[in-house]
């Protein structure tokens, strides 16, 4: 079911209708909404592996039934040994998106779990790690079958994973890609995942597994130490907010680019666009996008080491300067952006007034392509979108954490709700996020018309170099012919919903109690609740 609402009690949504099933299961276990998503994180890894893996890393947004909302920040840093001279001595003038040496970062995700579960156990959640972990070490074990995306993105992606040790071991059926349908099995994968259920999850960093995972890191030629696991961990933060006629927004901070989602919203609601699907609405949106992506390319780096104040960049007076740059009847333009990306995003909430968004990541499709052979772990490739050259934003340097396009949303409405919504897709997350947010919070429509309808991105996704803006089919063609002549540089692609556009989600906490969820049609997933 791709929408479903009128719930009492939880509501969970994902892009893969067994992690679906496997987040209600835990509600109506009685488990709480953190609960669920810690059940989905593990899920989804054992089932969506190509979009997603516990080698990456993941943000969370939580909103408790006290109204705080915190930001559970799991961003692995780069290995001690990532060095620029390691890659130049290599003959690297970039840092390589496959193999072994664009596995330079420490997982950060399962760091991020462990914060989650303190949150879960502090909201009065009780349910047992193993069985929150138990509906993916049966996945993994007893075998999954491959999606459709899956199935393509393995046909797509095989030329560059001739250095990916593992991969073809473990997502190719007999040496040939597999067909959608068949089953995988990821053994390594489900036995890592019980070990962690009955040692903990800092097993993964500092026990038995962490272990295992250095011994293959140090095999196929990794950066990443087990010092480097042994010493990371995931952080509390403030989520990044803002202030509009709709409620408050709120957005990670980094090394996310939640600031640009944030930046984006605030600004076209100074557009004061009258209707959705107009040129005015469309157009507004992207170039608001292309106000926030600058700042978002000149200041976002690790946290550590960034030295402006970012709530300058959402305050009115930085807001009503910056809208008054904006052309409203002809396009600006655009410079060449960098943000590629492969995640998942979910959601859930329950009848307490806890609500979660959550993304999970590894970067692009399969990340590295390293698939560990002791842990069964496919490690993400977030370190690639550092630069060897030290004067950059994000110059690579051991211990730095990596640019994220990853940043999950929430908001606090005006009218009494709390919605949390996200999207996959690299500098489509905060367009989508935007498209999804103005047309069913400003321009009302119901939730599951505003997944649907027909999206647009501009910039890079899934590992694309292409920067111009690609649109759907469903767009009315006069539209498209305004964008054009406005001087927009357009591509309208062959599908009515492509993948290209990401996969968006949305959950509902409403103020009479109930609770509606809702998930992408371009996407193997939905929504469900008890």
């Amino acid at each position: 079911m791709l929408h479903t609402a009128g719930h009492r009690r939880g509501v969970v949504c994902a892009p893969h209708a067994a992690t679906v099933e496997h987040g209600r299961h835990v509600l109506a276990e009685g488990g709480n909404a953190i609960e669920a998503m810690i059940a989905m994180a593990a899920s989804i890894a054992a089932t969506y592996p190509h979009m997603n893996h516990i080698g990456g890393d993941g943000f969370w947004l939580v909103r408790e039934p006290n109204g705080r909302v915190r930001a559970l920040m799991g961003a692995g840093c780069a290995g001690s040994k990532a060095t620029m001279r390691l890659y130049r001595d290599a003959g690297y003038d970039a840092i390589p998106a496959r193999g072994p040496l664009a596995a330079l970062t420490v997982p950060g995700a399962v760091a991020a779990w462990m914060l989650a579960l303190e949150a879960a156990r502090a909201n009065g959640g009780k349910l047992p790690l193993d069985v929150l972990l138990a509906p993916a070490i049966k996945h993994a074990r007893d075998g999954y079958a491959v999606t459709r995306s899956q199935a393509r993105l393995t046909a797509e992606k095989l030329p560059e994973m001739k250095e990916a040790t593992g991969f073809r071991e473990a997502f190719l059926i007999g040496g040939k890609v597999p067909e959608v349908g068949a089953r995988i099995k990821q053994t390594a994968l489900a036995n890592t995942l019980e070990q962690l259920a009955h040692a903990g999850l800092q097993d993964f960093y500092r026990g038995d597994v962490g272990r295992e995972i250095a011994a293959d890191l140090d095999r196929i030629g990794s950066p990443v130490t087990r010092a480097d696991l042994e010493q990371f961990t995931a952080w509390v933060a403030e989520p990044l907010s803002v202030k509009t006629g709709a409620g408050t927004i709120y957005n990670a901070p980094p090394p996310t680019q939640g600031l640009a989602s944030l930046i984006i919203l605030a600004l076209f609601e100074r557009l004061r666009v009258a209707q959705a699907e107009t040129f005015e609405h469309v157009h507004g949106i992207i170039e608001v996008t292309k106000r926030a992506f600058r700042v978002r390319d000149r200041v976002i780096t690790d946290p550590d080491r960034i030295a402006v104040d970012l709530n300058h960049y959402l305050s009115p007076a930085f807001l009503d300067a910056d809208v008054k740059k904006i052309d409203p009847k002809k396009a600006a333009k655009w410079p060449q952006p960098y943000g590629e990306g492969d995640t998942i995003w979910m959601g859930a909430t329950d009848a307490s007034g806890l609500v979660v968004s959550y993304i999970q990541s590894l970067y692009w499709e399969f990340g590295s392509g390293c698939v560990l052979s002791r842990t069964g772990i496919l490690m993400q490739n977030r370190g690639a979108s550092f630069s060897l050259d030290p004067k950059a934003v994000n110059p690579l340097e051991p211990g730095r954490r990596p640019f994220h396009t990853l940043n999950p949303a929430l908001a606090e409405l005006g009218d009494g709700r709390i919605m949390a919504y996200g999207t996959m897709g690299g500098d489509g997350q905060p367009q989508s996020q935007a498209a999804v947010f103005t047309r069913h919070v400003i321009f009302r429509q119901p939730l599951d018309k505003a997944l649907d309808a027909p999206r647009w991105l501009l910039g890079r996704t899934w590992g694309s170099t292409i920067t111009n803006l690609r649109m759907e089919s469903r767009f009315d063609s006069n539209l498209v012919d305004r964008l054009m002549s406005a001087g927009h540089d357009v591509q309208v692609l062959d599908e009515p919903y492509s993948d290209t556009m990401g996969h968006a989600g949305a959950v509902v906490l409403h103020p009479n109690g109930t609770l509606e969820g809702g998930h992408d049609p371009r996407a193997d997933g939905g929504a469900a609740g008890v």
